[in-house]
């Protein structure tokens, strides 16, 4: 018998208000790429941090390569040949992404030797970046290459990955298999998660699967199907989506010749962007990460006011110079991409969050209706199925997927006329989208007008009735979503796309 590259036997960890883990066992073999399924809050994430030392178990034991070990931090994780991609990045935002990386390898490198390791990497595995830039400029998608980039710096014996492909394209999602396919055939052990079960078929060899915190399952996902993993995952499988097509009505956004130039050297120019959205319907933006969305995005909320007041629309009404409360005035609801941070005040209970962009509570004279916002926050805690400790629970302790739900749910319940959502269902378990996803159609049902945009495209295949993709800050020509192949949309996702006009397509 091979003996494991890691074991965890009975591990237990307890927070005050919940048992993240309870009587773990787990096997990682070497060479073995391994899954680890289960939907938001099921003890995932709580279980790599003890392996990646820094979450410390109640109970249990941790064997590497046979040999009993404590590991008490990330430092002496790393120092056994482990690295761990988080969802919730570890970066520092006044740092480059070359001086970030420096940080966790040996300091017997030069900042310039690990620059230059940094751009072979990226070249290597498609993951493109540049490595003088500082972290505040770089979208979510960009932050995830680079630890994705840091991790295979330090030639790990055990890569933990946690969602790695959320802002990928397909193709660069296939070359990234072929690495970590390289890894495994070389002796690297890989503990893999994803909420992407065909990415788990494809990928793993083996699978354990977390319900509450517990091992409900252990299998081989490639006998497996996609509804049995569902099934064995959340319990059920997940409800299929109704998506009938609609004749959309009166246009609501309208988006004419846009240009923004960047507001900093490693930014993105938006080029002449052209497209509307009309009521009852939902349109896409698909793209890889740092191509220009963040700035679209900007200057869609309200908080980048460059704009001509004609080149972005609201009912015929020019809003381009208009701030974030104005637009929300007007039925405007808006989710970023970030949800600790622009979504959410990581240290403020759920329901205090609900007034970043919600005034249901507030009373005459400013005052603040309390048992009106612990009811709110409640109703969406119900709705949504978030699991938190109740409406005062900080939003810093609710998994990624959770606060998503949370911060979704927030801007469904004020019944908005446009509603721009950001990388909805980044992080979410396969249930918890179906249920977004769900949502967003029963708006545009509804008449609301909504525009998403996604790096995944299976999301915007399921809930989109046209795409468009952008790319260096260009936008193509929209195609509705019966005519559309992945094939088509991960070219243009590359700036491929015929010379049409965007107001023909539209």
């Amino acid at each position: 018998m091979t003996t494991p590259r890691l074991q965890l036997s009975h591990i237990t960890k307890r927070y005050p208000s919940v048992v993240a883990n309870s009587d773990v066992s787990l096997a990682v073999l070497p060479g073995e790429t391994h899954a680890v399924l289960g939907e938001n809050g099921a003890g995932k994430s709580t279980l790599m941090k003890i392996i990646y030392g820094s979450v410390k178990p109640d109970e249990g034991s941790v064997l590497w390569n046979g040999q009993p070990v404590h590991v008490r931090n990330p430092q002496e994780a790393r120092a056994l040949g482990i690295s761990m991609v988080f969802q919730h990045f570890s970066l520092f935002d006044t740092l480059t992404v070359a001086e970030n990386v420096w940080l966790g390898l040996d300091k017997g490198l030069s900042l310039a030797q690990v620059t230059q390791s940094i751009t072979a990497k990226a070249a290597e595995y498609g993951l493109d970046i540049d490595p003088r830039r500082h972290v505040h400029t770089l979208s979510v998608g960009e932050m995830q290459r680079v630890e994705i980039i840091r991790a295979l710096l330090t030639n790990p014996k055990l890569l933990i990955l946690d969602e790695p492909t959320s802002v990928l394209t397909p193709q660069a999602v296939e070359k990234l298999f072929v690495v970590l396919k390289k890894l495994a055939s070389e002796g690297c052990s890989i503990l893999y998660i994803s909420h992407k079960l065909h990415e788990i078929r494809e990928l793993c060899n083996a699978c354990t699967v977390l319900r509450g915190g517990k091992v409900t399952g252990v299998c081989n996902p490639q006998d497996e199907s996609n509804a049995s993993l569902s099934k064995m995952m959340i319990g059920a499988e997940p409800p299929a989506l109704e998506h009938q097509d609609r004749k959309a009505g009166d246009v609501v956004l309208q988006v004419n010749g846009l240009k923004l130039p960047r507001e900093d050297q490693f930014g993105v120019d938006i080029d002449g962007v052209s497209f509307e959205v009309r009521a009852g319907e939902v349109v896409g933006i698909a793209g890889v990460s740092g191509n220009g969305q963040q700035e679209l995005l900007l200057a869609l909320s309200g908080e980048d006011q460059r704009a001509t007041a004609s080149s972005i629309n609201v009912f015929g009404q020019g809003v381009g110079r208009m701030g974030p409360a104005p637009r929300r005035a007007m039925g405007v609801h808006f989710v970023p991409e970030e949800r600790l941070g622009r979504g959410a005040v990581p240290t403020l209970g759920l329901a205090h969050n609900l007034m970043l962009t919600r005034n249901d509570a507030i009373r005459a004279g400013g005052w603040i209706d309390t048992k009106a916002l612990d009811a709110q926050a409640r109703s969406i805690i119900t709705k949504f199925n978030v699991k938190a400790g109740g409406p005062h629970a900080a939003a810093k302790s609710l998994s990624g997927g959770n606060l998503q739900k949370f911060i979704v749910g927030r801007e469904i319940d004020a019944n908005p006329k446009l509603l721009i959502v950001s990388q909805p269902t980044w992080g979410v378990d396969v249930g918890a989208a179906a249920q977004i996803r769900g949502e967003l159609l029963a708006l545009r049902d509804e008449g609301c007008a909504v525009l998403v945009v996604s790096e995944e495209l299976e999301e915007l295949f399921e809930v989109c009735d046209r795409l468009h993709v952008i790319a260096k800050g260009r936008l193509s020509p929209s195609v509705d979503r019966r005519d559309a192949t992945v094939t088509q949309i991960g070219e243009w996702m590359s700036g491929l796309w015929d010379a049409q006009p965007v107001e023909s397509a539209a």
